[in-house]
């Protein structure tokens, strides 16, 4: 079955049919082929049980917050005041990239948004200033991936509904590995263009003035983030109440710039609709496909095969992760996540590993699969947002960031408390 399964999948989305209807499918044929229950009869029951929870109230506000924040002109302003502070490193606006890519994460939880973002403002710099394309829109690419890790994320509210996990103990969790990502590709920018300086283009520097000035434009995103994730935190609102509070602060921080107007208040909600409607109709037919495997036992054969394998806890953990990485090159990141969590997360489980500590070490391996061909998302994002080149430059300027995720994901399983210690401590 799993074989049968697999294939199914992947013959299916390489016709390009809607991951969301790809796993109604599957889950109809799991029904009819290996089940010996209509299980399809429950379907109604099904759609309503996996969508009626206040918990994923949260992801449309998270995914307006950011809406209005991109589309108020804020993204533009941000990403010129951290020009102002990070283009004197090796690497130049390389680094405005990953900096601007980090604070939207902070907001607006998609890692698909921020990358988007990013690259439309940042891309008609880089002929402008002589950046090598391929590690500019490789860097960019990787930025954006921090959207999902980064709290607010949308799919640890979803890692957190689909476990019945604390979503504020994730988000917590999360900020540690997320910033020390973002360090991490700075850092790995910084090696390479001081090894090959004519890959990083023009390092400039600004008078202390404009500095201080551009702190002005940040201000509001920091305070924004503050206010979201400090409320949770501290125990003041539920993720989907800041959520909400966080969309009347980023609608505010959009009135001072002057970025308010009818046609971005349209674009910003119409934009929420399509996002939202794809995540859910992802979540629902994820839920229906797992109802059908596990009633068809598949939880039970992939358990006897790993105990066959006589497994012990990191051997059992290594193989989780060269799966995810291997399904990271076919399959959506959410999709991939929310059909394997409740056939994973048990068996993991079982190991003794924390349910927070595995979240965020997933979550790390979905990233890679957003730079990943051939269906890592943010390459087609910053592709799109480029007027030359091929998808191969894009591709090859990920690598090196791929490389500091597989350092992170070796960092988590040696070190749990990089992902650990912070919510212990806040608690």
């Amino acid at each position: 079955m799993i074989g049968a399964v697999a294939g199914g999948l992947l013959g299916l989305l390489a016709l390009s049919i809607p991951v969301g209807i790809v796993l109604f499918l599957l889950g109809f044929g799991v029904d009819a082929f290996f089940s010996s229950f209509p299980l399809s009869r429950g379907l109604g029951n099904m759609v309503w049980s996996s969508s009626n929870s206040a918990t994923l109230i949260a992801i449309p506000f998270f995914v307006l917050l950011g809406e209005i924040l991109v589309r108020s002109g804020v993204a533009t302003r941000t990403y010129a005041a951290l020009d102002r502070w990070v283009s004197w490193l090796p690497g130049g606006l390389i680094h405005a990239n990953i900096a601007t890519a980090t604070m939207f994460s902070a907001t607006s939880g998609s890692s698909v948004a921020t990358a988007a973002t990013v690259a439309t403002v940042a891309m008609p710099q880089a002929e402008r200033l002589g950046y090598d394309p391929k590690l500019f829109s490789g860097a960019i690419a990787a930025g954006g991936t921090l959207g999902i890790m980064i709290p607010p994320s949308i799919n640890l509210i979803v890692y957190g509904f689909l476990t019945q996990t604390s979503i504020p103990r994730l988000f917590l969790a999360g900020l540690v590995p997320g910033l020390a990502l973002a360090l991490a590709f700075m850092g790995i920018t910084v090696l390479i263009c001081v090894i090959r300086p004519s890959l990083g283009g023009v390092r400039r520097t600004f008078p202390i003035q404009q500095m201080l000035r551009a702190l002005l434009d940040l201000g509001p995103i920091i305070l924004l983030f503050g206010l979201i994730v400090g409320s949770i935190y501290r125990g003041w609102a539920t993720p989907t109440e800041a959520a909400a509070v966080g969309v009347a602060g980023a609608f505010l921080i959009a009135a001072l710039f002057g970025g308010i107007n009818g046609a971005m208040l349209r674009d910003s909600l119409l934009g929420t609709v399509k996002i939202t409607s794809m995540i859910m109709l992802i979540v629902i037919g994820a839920s229906f496909l797992n109802f059908t495997l596990a009633s068809a036992g598949l939880g039970r054969e992939i358990t006897t095969f790993m105990d066959g394998m006589g497994l012990g806890p990191l051997g059992t953990i290594l193989v989780v992760v060269v799966l995810y990485i291997v399904l990271g090159f076919f399959i959506e990141t959410l999709s991939l996540m929310v059909v394997t969590i409740p056939i994973i997360v048990p068996l993991v489980l079982e190991q003794g590993y924390d349910p927070i500590w595995f979240g965020i070490l997933m979550i790390v391996l979905i990233e890679m699969a957003l730079i990943t061909p051939p269906v890592g998302l943010n390459l087609y994002v910053v592709q799109g947002a480029r007027k030359s080149g091929s998808l191969n430059e894009v591709m090859l300027g990920t690598i090196p960031y791929v490389v500091m995720m597989l350092v992170m994901v070796a960092a988590l399983i040696a070190l749990p408390d990089i992902a650990l210690w912070l919510p212990a401590a806040l608690e």
